[in-house]
């Protein structure tokens, strides 16, 4: 099996953080028209069990219940999605991908029959594991480095993916972080996927 090959350029620092903060913008305008809207937009989430809720798992990470909610996933939002942006736009474009179906899906799946499941959490707890992962999987040094940092700032917001809290898609926590391993070990640039010359023991 082979890896997915990716455009290699990389963004300067201030392209990353415009990215970045392009995408975080998005759903901000999103929550202004949802609350002009009088929160309507919030029924367009991921509702499990239900054919037509299916539509939600393109909807729900654009959505949010309220601005606190919004205000909570914003800065994570800006501080992985410019660390992934320093790789390129393509790369943040695959994981982002990878990260919001798996999420949306294992939602669907297995989120309880009746409740609504929006917000970006699931994107943040993908890029996470992303970052952790990725160094591991390509063996680069500096991505190590970022992973370990990504691990310490961030790292205790994993208890997130285990049930308990009431009102929180630990769901939608568990399979975005699913979705950030799977990114990187299926976009490992590379470096997995080279030729094998020989296997010592």
């Amino acid at each position: 099996m082979t890896t997915p090959a990716l455009t290699r350029t990389s963004p300067s620092w201030g392209q990353a953080g415009v990215w970045s903060f392009g995408f975080v913008a998005v759903l901000w305008v999103a929550e202004i028209v949802d609350t002009l809207l009088g929160n309507r937009l919030d029924a367009e989430g991921i509702r499990p069990g239900y054919s037509d809720g299916l539509s939600g798992i393109a909807f729900a990470p654009l959505l949010h219940a309220g601005f606190g909610h919004l205000i909570a996933n914003s800065v994570p939002l800006l501080v992985l999605g410019f660390l992934i942006l320093l790789s390129g736009v393509a790369r943040w474009a695959a994981v982002t991908t990878l990260v919001w179906v798996v999420a949306g899906v294992g939602t669907w799946l297995f989120g309880g029959v009746g409740t609504v499941h929006l917000g970006a959490s699931g994107l943040v707890f993908g890029w996470l594991t992303y970052l952790i992962v990725r160094g591991f999987v390509t063996r680069r040094p500096g991505q190590i480095l970022v992973g370990i940092a990504v691990l310490m700032a961030y790292g205790g917001a994993l208890w997130g993916v285990l049930p308990g809290q009431p009102g929180i898609s630990w769901q939608g926590h568990l399979f975005g972080a699913i979705g950030g391993v799977l990114a990187a070990w299926w976009l490992s640039g590379g470096r997995r996927g080279e030729p094998v010359d020989r296997y010592v023991r």
